[in-house]
């Protein structure tokens, strides 16, 4: 009787010791990064721009062929 009783106290203090080992939960994930940066305020900027560089390029080779 006395061995099942030590046993007992054995397996109690173990189950206890291992369930404090497991430790916490996981931290939460981290958030998603912010949206890459807005082209709404240079849109006009950046269309005016690629007009001006096709009418150069227009006119660089139209200049070269004759």
């Amino acid at each position: 009787m006395h061995s099942k009783n030590m046993l007992a106290s054995i397996l109690f203090f173990f189950i206890g010791f291992i369930s404090m080992a497991q430790g916490s939960t996981p931290p939460p994930p981290m958030p998603p990064p912010p949206p890459g940066l807005p082209i709404d305020n240079g849109i006009i900027v950046l269309f005016v721009a690629a007009l001006i560089y096709g009418a150069y390029k227009v006119h660089k080779i139209s200049k070269q062929v004759v």
